[in-house]
C-alpha cells in the first residue's frame, strides 16, 4: 500500500516493499510533480495513476531497492553463470570484475544510469592499462567489461526485478582496427624447415596447425582415436582447457556445437603424424608405470595432457633462436584462413572448415581478406577474356610498325 504526501506543488510516494534479509523494511520512494494547467480533479486523476505505476514498479523491482551491483552480480555468478558459462568464459568473467566493482560495485543495482557505465567505459579507453604490459586496453578487452555488466543486468531484468538495461545506450569508441599478424609463405617455408632438427612433437604441432587451422584447445584436446587413418581425416570433438590453480588443465566440449568437424589431410601430414605415433609409443615404454595413459597426441613427458602455455612459449623460443618474427599461435589459424581465402575458396566453406559457428563471425574476423580477394577477381577476369589480349597485342603491333 502506497503512502501519499503533499509537499509544496508536488507530492511524495511511498512505498513499503516488505522487508530486507536483516529485517530491515524497505521502503521505496518518488517524488511526482503536477505538470502546469491541470485541474484539481485531473491532479488527482493523475496521481492515483502514477501510485499505481509506481507501485507495480516497486513489485517487479523490490529486490533492487537495496541491492549493490557487487553482491547482485555475485548471486549471478551463482544462479546463473557457474550452471551455463563454459569454464573458460566463468574464469574470464571473473577477472573483469577487478575493474567493475572497484568503479560500480558500491552502487544500488536501481540507480545506476547509462551515463555510469558510460563514464566507466571511456574511464577504461582513455586511463586504464593492461596489468602485464602496461599499453593502453584494446577495443575487445573494453567490449568484454561492457558485456559483463550488460549480462548481470539483463539477468536482472528477466528476474523481473529491472525494467531496462542501461547498458543498451552505452557506446564504445571504434578505434582503430588491428590488423592481424600473419605469416607471409616465404617465412612459412623457413619455418618448416627449420623445424627439421626441431622435436618431433613440436614439429607436428606447428605444422598441423597451419595445414588444419584447429585452435590451440583442439589441438590439445586431440587424442589418437580421433584420426581415421584410413581416410585421412581428423575429427574435432573436444578441447583441452587451462584456468589457473582452481582448475588447472582439464577437458571441456568445444567452443560451440559447429566446432566439432572433421577435416581430410595430405599424405605428408598423415606419415608425419604416423612417425609421432611411433615415438610417443616408444616413450610410453621407456617410461613404465609412471605413464599416464590419456591418448592424447600432445603430452607431457608422463603422458599427461600437454600445459595450453607450452604451445606458445615454445615457438616463441623457436622464432628468437632463428631470427623470425613472432606472431603467436593463432596465427598459424589466420594463416590457414588465409590460404583458403586466397585459394578462391567460398565464405560458407571457409567457415566450416575453421568451426564458426555462423558465417557472420568469418565474415566479421576476416573481411579484409575476403575484400582484397574480391578486388583480385578484375585481375582474373581480364586475364580470362580475349578483349584486354587483343588490345595489348594492338599496341604491340603499333611499336613495331613505328
Amino acid at each position: 500500500m502506497a503512502n501519499i504526501s503533499r509537499r509544496g506543488d508536488s507530492y511524495r510516494i511511498k512505498v513499503f516493499c516488505g522487508y530486507d534479509v536483516n529485517g530491515k523494511q524497505v521502503v521505496q520512494t518518488k517524488t511526482w510533480k503536477p505538470p502546469e494547467g491541470l485541474t484539481d480533479r485531473q491532479v488527482k486523476k493523475e496521481l492515483d495513476r502514477q501510485v499505481l505505476l509506481f507501485e507495480e514498479y516497486c513489485k517487479r523491482g523490490q529486490v533492487t531497492a537495496t541491492i549493490k551491483f557487487q553482491t547482485f552480480a555475485e548471486q549471478w555468478f551463482d544462479e546463473y553463470a557457474t550452471i551455463n558459462l563454459r569454464s573458460t568464459s566463468l574464469e574470464r568473467q571473473k577477472q573483469l570484475t577487478k575493474r567493475v566493482y572497484p568503479a560500480l560495485g558500491h552502487l544500488r543495482l536501481d540507480k545506476i544510469t547509462s551515463r555510469d557505465i558510460q563514464k566507466f567505459v571511456n574511464d577504461l579507453v582513455t586511463k586504464e592499462k593492461n596489468m602485464n604490459t602496461g599499453k593502453p586496453l584494446s577495443r575487445k578487452t573494453i567490449v568484454h567489461h561492457l558485456s559483463f555488466i550488460s549480462d548481470v543486468f539483463g539477468y536482472a531484468v528477466r528476474m523481473e526485478m529491472l525494467c531496462d538495461n542501461p547498458c543498451r545506450r552505452v557506446v564504445i569508441p571504434k578505434g582503430e582496427a588491428k590488423e592481424k599478424e600473419i605469416y607471409t609463405l616465404e617465412e612459412v617455408e623457413a619455418i618448416f624447415a627449420a623445424l627439421e632438427t626441431e622435436p618431433l612433437k613440436y614439429k607436428t604441432f606447428i605444422i598441423l596447425a597451419v595445414y588444419s587451422g584447429f585452435r590451440r584447445g583442439e589441438m590439445l584436446g586431440l587424442e589418437w582415436k580421433d584420426i581415421d587413418w584410413e581416410h585421412s581425416v581428423i575429427s574435432v570433438k573436444r578441447t583441452s582447457n587451462y584456468t589457473g590453480k582452481k582448475n588447472g588443465i582439464y577437458t571441456d566440449t568445444t567452443k560451440t556445437k559447429k566446432s566439432q568437424r572433421s577435416l581430410k589431410f595430405p599424405p605428408i601430414v598423415m606419415d608425419m603424424l604416423r612417425q609421432f605415433k611411433a615415438e610417443q609409443d616408444r616413450d610410453r615404454e621407456q617410461t613404465g608405470d609412471k605413464w599416464i595413459d590419456t591418448d592424447r597426441l600432445f603430452v607431457k613427458w608422463n603422458g599427461l595432457p600437454m600445459h595450453n602455455n607450452t604451445p606458445y612459449f615454445w615457438f616463441s623460443e623457436f622464432c628468437e633462436k632463428h631470427g623470425f618474427r613472432f606472431c603467436d599461435i593463432h596465427s598459424l589459424r589466420h594463416l590457414h584462413c588465409s590460404l583458403l581465402i586466397n585459394a578462391g575458396i567460398d565464405v560458407v566453406a571457409v567457415s566450416g572448415d575453421l568451426g564458426h559457428s555462423c558465417v557472420g563471425t568469418t565474415l566479421n574476423l576476416y573481411s579484409h581478406m575476403f575484400q582484397e580477394a574480391k578486388a583480385r577477381n578484375c585481375d582474373a577476369i581480364t586475364a580470362a577474356l580475349s578483349f584486354g589480349k587483343k588490345e595489348e597485342k594492338t599496341d604491340e603491333s603499333e611499336k613495331k610498325a613505328s
